[in-house]
């Protein structure tokens, strides 16, 4: 993908598994990537280490939930370079409780990153995109837990219907600027919290796998393909779309 090189891309929740493999993909593909996350600097060295390879990336801390520190965040990568081309609003938290055993708490602190931290993350993104004039891309990391009802994953599962609405709206909003916006919402990833239950358990992952139509799980890279995907020229009159790749998983009833 040589459109690619030279673009700037921002993405949010960049030192998981999935972000780091996007940020990957990107440089591979000669852009600069400006990493976000809510590690301080010096324990965020050991994850930015995985992209050593590349030269034309930084880390800038940030908490997205706080719409102060997005805007001031965006303010300042857009004066360093120029611009912004993509946007991936990637940064989630997700708690595995049910709603009798969820506290109050850990319901607003999922929504205040799910929910309000995309919009943030997202829509100041695109408001840089229409001030320096740019046809730009931004795509949301949902899942296809949106989609379907999860007992134990209810905040998650809300925060991630929440985010396909907000897709969809901003996808209306910003099209007259030229700007897409789409979300990518992936099955089971071998990523995050899931590979860490998955390597101490294996057996659990054999379960996962079974109940996959397609009997696969996706790795980090998989994900990270598709996002290019959808920000380059071969989806340019894709907007306001939600991507299922979750092998089967949300055609099957809860």
């Amino acid at each position: 993908m040589q459109e690619l090189a030279g673009k700037i891309v921002v993405i949010s929740g960049a030192l998981g598994d999935i972000g780091l493999a996007i940020a990957s993909a990107y440089l591979k593909n000669k852009a600069t990537v400006v990493l976000a996350d809510v590690l301080p600097i010096d324990k965020a060295n050991e994850k930015v280490l995985l992209l050593s390879g590349y030269q034309n990336f930084e880390y800038k801390y940030l908490d997205v939930s706080d719409y102060k520190e997005v805007e001031r965040w965006m303010l300042e990568v857009s004066q360093k370079y120029g611009k912004i081309d993509y946007c991936i609003s990637n940064a989630a938290r997700v708690t595995i409780k049910d709603f009798k055993t969820l506290s109050p708490e850990e319901w607003s602190s999922e929504m205040r990153v799910n929910v309000d931290g995309a919009f943030y993350f997202a829509n100041f993104a695109a408001k840089s995109m229409v001030d320096k004039g740019i046809k730009g891309n931004i795509v949301f990391l949902g899942s296809w837990a949106a989609h379907a009802v999860h007992q134990n994953l209810p905040a998650y599962s809300v925060s991630k219907a929440a985010v396909r609405m907000i897709n969809q709206t901003m996808a209306l909003e910003y099209a007259s600027n030229g700007i897409r916006v789409n979300e990518i919402a992936p099955g089971y990833v071998n990523a995050g919290l899931s590979k860490t239950v998955w390597n101490e358990l294996p057996e659990q992952k054999s379960v996962a796998q079974s109940k996959v139509p397609l009997g696969k799980i996706m790795e980090a890279d998989e994900v990270a393909a598709q996002v290019l995907w959808l920000t380059s020229s071969q989806c340019q009159h894709v907007t306001g779309s939600t991507f299922l790749i979750d092998g089967g998983l949300s055609l099957l009833r809860p």
